[in-house]
Order: structure tokens, then sequence, then C-alpha cells
């Protein structure tokens, strides 16, 4: 049997919960159905010279117009700058006539929105050298949730890791000085190799153009599209592409939690409508029922809606007895 009790807006606290899970997937799972992660090469050219040129492992895409999305979405502050270009802007304050006027600024602002992850000044750099290329994971939605959880990505290629610092930026783990190897946009589940060494953590120079890459930091040339080289070589744009590799990352998802706060004032539900404290033979009730000591104990707490239609079913642990001597909460909590 059971007792109703009306809750109140006060009893219902409705809070946003994140939630993460972790992903493992080698190369060869990519283009599996429930995986579907593709990769693409993008290439700087001319689109109506190079439109024969495709890419991706599961959808085709054209390299330059990959490139080209990639430079417009996610580096249009960057094209002068790894560290950001911004733009001088004054802001005029009409007066009551024109020698009233008054100009506020100069302020240094960016032009576009590229989705910077952090408040920090983080390094971003694309090759925009003709022919030039870069590489693209793109992780689907249904895999990383809102967004990629930061700090969470490790791609092994090779004897190499190479994992994201949480702002955006990949970088070679283990290898001093800690060369910039791309960004990740966490948002969009999309991961981007640049191979450029542009910029650095401090601990030295770092040249700036990827094929001065291999030769200025370790003697040799580093093709950005061969394969993955020696074991003095850094991992190339075009294993992440081609060969094999395997992907850590997590997702990150918010979900609603709503708790719902069931009070047991000290002289309520202290009678039970339980069938069973009846005798079958005599219809009388037990005699233990009726001493002063007895509690009856919630075992299930139901929630209806408006209609007395149940909608819930929250089950306790154990049997919990009512107090006659104080209020009792129960909370239930349903994520959503």
């Amino acid at each position: 049997m059971s007792a109703f009790k009306q809750l109140l807006s006060s009893d219902v606290i409705i809070s946003p919960l994140e939630v993460n899970k972790g992903f493992n997937y080698s190369s060869s799972q990519f283009t599996e159905d429930d995986v579907q992660i593709d990769r693409f090469v993008g290439v700087k050219g001319d689109y109506l010279l190079s439109s024969s040129l495709t890419t991706g492992d599961i959808s085709t895409e054209s390299q330059v117009l990959i490139y080209d999305s990639i430079k417009e979405l996610y580096y249009t502050n960057y094209l002068s700058s790894s560290l950001l270009s911004t733009s001088n802007t004054s802001s005029l304050i009409p007066g009551s006539d024109p020698t009233g006027d008054v100009v506020e600024g100069p302020t240094y602002t960016t032009n576009y929105y590229n989705y910077i992850s952090t408040d920090l000044t983080i390094p971003r750099f694309i090759p925009t050298g003709s022919g030039d290329i870069i590489g693209v994971l793109s992780i689907p939605s249904r895999l990383f949730g809102d967004q990629l959880t930061p700090g969470s990505i490790r791609i092994q290629s090779g004897g190499f890791n190479i994992v994201d610092d949480g702002e955006g930026t990949l970088y070679l783990d283990g290898v001093t000085p800690s060369f910039n190897y791309g960004n990740v946009i966490y948002e969009h589940g999309i991961i981007i190799f640049t191979n450029s060494g542009s910029y650095n953590n401090g601990d030295g120079p770092g040249p700036s153009t990827i094929e001065g890459y291999g030769y200025e930091v370790y003697g040799q040339s580093s093709s950005v599209y061969g394969g993955l080289g020696n074991s003095d070589t850094i991992p190339e744009i075009g294993n992440m592409l081609t060969g094999s590799i395997n992907l850590e990352f997590s997702s990150s998802f918010e979900i609603l939690e709503t708790q719902y706060k069931v009070t047991l004032k000290e002289n309520e539900f202290n009678l039970s409508l339980n069938p069973s404290l009846i005798s079958s033979s005599d219809g009388v009730v037990y005699d233990y029922i009726t001493g002063s000591n007895f509690s009856p104990y919630v075992t299930t707490v139901g929630l209806y809606n408006n209609n007395q239609e149940l909608v819930a079913i929250g089950k306790l642990s154990q049997p919990l007895p009512t107090s006659r001597t104080t209020d009792t909460n129960i909370f239930i909590n349903i994520d959503r």
C-alpha cells in the first residue's frame, strides 16, 4: 500500500552534471560502423586546378577545400603571427556637434572567431605555401558529446606520443623543446596536424617552416607527407593520415540531475497500510503493531505526476524506519 505527499517547488533542485567517457581506438577501427573517425589531408592550392584531388576514408572531400575550411574556421587570426594577429580599432562617441566628438581607443581586437578554448595566448600556425599540407582527424559528435575533454588526447605513432596540453595545442610528449605539432578544436571534435614547430615552450628556438623542421632540429630533411622516419625524426603528418596510429580521448557531456527531497515529518506516515500486518486467520492486527515503539519502515518511494500516474520508482538500499521525534529526509536523484 502507499501514502501520498505533495512536493513543493523548493523540494526539487535541477543542476547540471558533467560526465566523461574514455575511448581508445586503433586506426584499423576508425572506419567501423560504431566508430567512424575520418582522416583527411588538406592541401594549399587552387580548387579549379586541383578539384580532382580528394581525401577521406569515410566521406570524400576535396583536399583543397579541407585546407581552406580549416584555415578559415580556425586560423584566420593567425595568418600573420602564430601568437595571434590583432587589429587597431577606435570608437567614436558623437557629441552635440562635430567639435564635441570623442574618439575612444585605440583598441586591439581580433577580426575573427577561431574557437579558442582558453583565455591564454596560445600558438596556432598553418602553412600557407603552395602545396603545403595539413592533416585532420574528425571525430563524430556521437563519440565526443559536447566536446573533447581537454587534456585527454593521446596519439601514438611509432615510438612517439602526441598529446594535448588542455589549452588546444598538440605537442610531442617527452621531446624537448616541446614543439607545436598542431591544434585541437575541442567543441568540434577536430584534431589538426600542422607539424609546424613554429612555436615552442621556451626551451629552445623553433624553426618557422615545415620544411625546415626536421633539418634544423635533427639535421635532416623531414618530408611532411612521407611515412614515419627513423628514430631521429618526428612523426610525419602522412603517417597520421595513412599509417597505423592509436587514438585515445575522452568525451564530455553535460546532463541534468534532478533531485527530489521527500520530507517525512515526525507526525507523518507513522501508520502502516501494509495488509501483511493483519492476521489472515482472524483479521486482527498483530500485537507488536499496537505497541508504542512500533514505527513503519519505508522501502520504496514513487513519484507521480498531476494525473496520479506513476512515473518513477526509487528503491532504498535497505528499509528505513520513520521517526516519531525528528523529520526524515529522503533524496531521490534522477539523471536525464
